[in-house]
């Protein structure tokens, strides 16, 4: 018997070209993927307040649509460091998989007056690139918009098509500037009456981060074998969490010993 699935999983992202505009149109209702967000915070016994909460929704959804409108061998990660509140906004995505994954940092948070935005791009077969933007902004709307700005060199703007449906919009060559520059949510939300849309792809993506026990003791491996005392101590455990979903695991010394032995 079959067992095929009936197509691709996840959160569908589409992007449109906007005729006469040259403009992309990238857009998702994000509940979805929320869902799993908030399943995956409780599975870690999490709660983000309602500021964090809502900054950190905000950077998912702006950095799948960034995704979604950029070539399938890409993977982007980027942290936004803001000063008030003091955070660490951290987001990846991988084209490739079609995963999502990210965290809010608040302890150990470099305090100072330089909001910053990191945004680091792995290409296969290509070299990496990091590209760091001083901010203005103190919404992360806004941080977007301005990294688009400096680095991209071309103009990217964000709206709010429902409570959890975002737009971007990217200016293409030969933009019609006035009409990009004066698109608001209410111009948004009639784009689909006002102007024609070319359906240019569609692409999924899921809430996932792939770490594992295993990959955790691949970490840690290389201290082991140099100075097991280091990381144990006179305890036959630890505790460790994924820099990039927060996931907690518990090491034994036991089992990192035979994963070193084994490798």
């Amino acid at each position: 018997m079959s067992t095929e699935t009936d197509g691709p999983t996840g959160l569908e992202i589409r992007t449109y070209f906007v005729r006469g505009r040259n403009a992309l149109v990238a857009r998702a209702d994000f509940g979805e993927m929320y869902v799993d967000y908030y399943l995956h915070q409780a599975q870690q016994g999490r709660q983000l307040n309602a500021v964090h909460d809502t900054m950190l929704k905000e950077a998912v959804a702006a950095l799948t649509l960034h995704c979604a409108s950029r070539p399938w061998n890409e993977s982007w990660a980027w942290t936004i460091h803001f000063t008030d509140p003091l955070v660490n906004l951290f987001v990846t995505g991988d084209n490739r998989r079609g995963s999502i994954i990210g965290q809010v940092f608040t302890e150990n948070v470099k305090e100072d007056e330089r909001p910053l935005f990191l945004a680091d791009l792995v290409r296969e077969r290509g070299e990496p690139r990091r590209s760091a933007v001083e901010l203005e902004s103190t919404d992360v709307f806004g941080a977007v918009e301005r990294f688009y700005a400096m680095s991209e060199q071309r103009p990217a703007r964000y709206f709010r098509h429902g409570p959890d449906d975002f737009v971007m919009v990217t200016a293409q060559p030969q933009c019609d500037m006035p009409w990009f520059e004066a698109l608001d949510d209410a111009a948004i939300r009639t784009l689909d009456e006002t102007e024609t849309l070319s359906l240019l792809e569609q692409r999924h993506y899921r809430w996932e981060c792939g770490c594992s026990q295993e990959k955790m003791l691949g970490v840690l491996a290389p201290i082991m074998r140099q100075s097991p005392s280091e990381l144990f101590g006179e305890e036959q455990s630890l505790r460790m969490s994924c820099p990039r979903c927060g996931t907690r695991y518990v090491i034994t010394r036991e089992a990192l010993e035979a994963y070193v032995g084994n490798s």
